[in-house]
């Protein structure tokens, strides 16, 4: 029997087991809007913009091992959308994205809402595709879900004109699909592996760098291993927190610009550093030309053979899956430990010693008031009351940054954020596609009064779907990451960074309806968590924090500048 274009859409979706839709209707969909009408098996989330489509379909993914899937329009719709695909892109989140296109005969007349949707969105997904005849479009999608969730990661966006969700013909989704042109490496090369244990077991001052791989490729019980087995110091850069559990002693924080004074000085410092899904980004090892002044040997694990050598030259380049890899690695420590032979002690003693002298500095240390709400201690007091297994989402700003210094995050896929494009307004979607994904753990969106009202429309979307997320809104009255350069860099000319006009956040949380709440004084942070997360358990609480404005998050590496040349507080400015 044949079966419409939408038909074949949803029955795709079915196939590879999608239980939620992330989208937003419009002309050039219709046909599936109506196929999504006549089932249940997958469940549309309606939006209110195609932004939070996009991003709420990614931290469905993120907090899962599923693919998220979105869908939207033509026209504006898709460039709507560009912002939560390209911020997916950045940190390589499986997804697939449908779009709408006008019918194909119109293709190139500038019709109502056409764009080239293709050519917009090239730099930044892993793979699109158009479909100009229906009986392409299930083993198009097919191989949309396959590409975005093998390899690196990332998303994959198949448009579909219109006159295409009308034709029909046979539905035959394939069970797999080969490409010529596209194989991954999964296996890593065991000769280069064995390279790596060379140095690993003669290591002196070793280091484990780790990034948001492992998280994608679900290698945290091994990587947690694999340290362990060592017992050499690990370090997690911001997309890859939760992947090593931070109340090990091992773990010695997080690198890079705002990362601890004992993980920056041991990235420097090392002599075997071994890099696990990582990408040695510009935010993480600063100035690559000073982090090149001490000689060290780097061993990089990843399944991307284009990010090995890309900024930082390597010793040991393992192209394969981290998780497949790191299990290698481990059989090899155990085959060897076993035999007699034994790692570098003495120089690990020594070297312990030495990031213990770091640590001393208490980097993150910050001065308590009882007047005035200071950001840190929001934090502080969230990981307490959730006992540290909620799931955290953050904007981008400085909450970030304190949200991912002390949130000390346990376990992979509690944490999401946008790492590499830097997106503001994706914490509040984000929370939405995660409560979706995990409905029996709690979800706090950290978030600023400037980022909040990126997408504060979807507290709409948040009523509608009874999506009972807390809000941790640290107002501090400023674009704060910004205002922090313009103090630091531009002689304190605070250009634009100022938020006047603010809306009263607690009235307006309670016209969405919503539980609303101001909170100014130290004393009541603790008791304001607790009733959000208590009494309020099923309401979507908006905590209202006026903070400190003058706050600022330390340890800070200023642009350009290397790894050690940290600031470490206002009296080094």
């Amino acid at each position: 029997m044949e079966i419409t274009g939408a038909e074949i859409v949803v029955r795709c979706l079915r196939e590879e087991g999608v239980k939620h839709i992330f989208g937003y209707p419009g002309g050039a969909v219709l046909y599936i809007y109506d196929e999504i009408f006549k089932q249940d098996a997958v469940q549309h989330i309606l939006v209110r913009h195609e932004q939070a489509a996009v991003h709420a379909a990614d931290a469905y993914s993120r907090t899962t091992q599923e693919v998220g899937v979105c869908l939207v329009t033509s026209g504006p719709g898709v460039t709507n959308a560009v912002t939560g695909i390209a911020t997916a892109y950045m940190d390589s989140v499986p997804m697939v994205v449908l779009t709408g296109q006008v019918p194909t005969h119109a293709i190139g007349e500038d019709a109502f809402q056409e764009c080239d949707t293709v050519g917009i969105t090239r730099p930044c997904v892993k793979h699109n595709f158009l479909v100009k005849n229906v009986k392409d479009l299930a083993e198009t999608i097919k191989k949309a879900f396959h590409i975005a969730r093998t390899g690196r990661p990332g998303p994959v966006l198949v448009d579909i004109p219109k006159d295409v969700t009308r034709d029909k013909c046979r539905f035959a989704y394939p069970a797999q699909v080969s490409m010529r042109s596209y194989n991954p490496v999964v296996k890593g090369h065991q000769g280069q592996i064995k390279k790596a244990m060379n140095l690993i077991m003669r290591a002196e001052r070793p280091m484990i760098y780790t990034g948001g791989g492992v998280i994608l490729a679900n290698a945290a019980e091994e990587l947690n291993r694999f340290v362990d087995a060592l017992g050499f110091p690990c370090t997690s850069t911001l997309m890859g927190l939760g992947g090593f559990r931070a109340s090990s002693p091992r773990f010695v924080g997080m690198p890079g610009m705002h990362g601890t004074y004992e993980a920056n000085m041991a990235m420097q410092h090392c002599d075997v550093l071994i890099a696990v899904g990582a990408r040695f980004d510009d935010r993480v090892i600063g100035n690559p030309k000073h982090f090149a002044q001490n000689p060290h040997k780097i061993i990089h694990i990843d399944i991307d053979p284009s990010s090995i050598s890309k900024r930082v030259k390597v010793d040991v380049p393992i192209v394969g899956d981290v998780r497949e890899t790191l299990r290698d690695l481990i059989g090899m420590v155990d085959e060897q430990l076993s035999a007699g032979e034994r790692l570098n002690e003495k120089g690990l003693a020594s070297w312990w010693g030495q990031i213990e002298e770091w640590r001393k500095r208490n980097c993150l240390a910050y001065k308590p008031s009882d007047e005035l709400i200071k950001p840190q201690y929001v934090v502080e007091k969230l990981h307490e009351v959730t006992g540290g297994e909620a799931i955290v989402t953050s904007d981008v700003g400085q909450h970030q940054m304190w949200a991912a210094q002390y949130y000390r995050f346990e376990k992979p896929r509690r944490w999401v954020n946008s790492g590499g494009l830097g997106t503001m307004g994706v914490g509040l979607p984000y929370a939405m596609g995660a409560k979706l994904a995990n409905p029996d753990l709690d979800v706090a969106c950290i978030t600023g009064e400037g980022s909040i009202q990126m997408c504060i429309q979807e507290l709409s979307t948040c009523k509608q779907y009874d999506l009972p997320v807390k809000v941790v809104n640290l107002n501090n009255r400023y674009l704060g990451m910004v205002r922090q350069w313009q103090q630091i860099e531009y002689g304190s000319r605070y250009s634009h960074s100022y938020m006047d006009a603010l809306p009263d956040f607690v009235r307006l949380a309670e016209a969405y309806g919503h539980v609303g709440m101001r909170i100014e004084r130290p004393a009541d942070v603790e008791p304001a968590l607790r009733e959000a997360f208590g009494r309020y358990r099923d309401r979507l609480v908006f905590m209202d924090f006026i903070t400190d404005q003058t706050e600022n998050v330390w340890p800070m590496v200023q642009g350009g500048k290397g790894l050690t040349e940290m600031l470490l507080g206002a009296e080094d400015l």
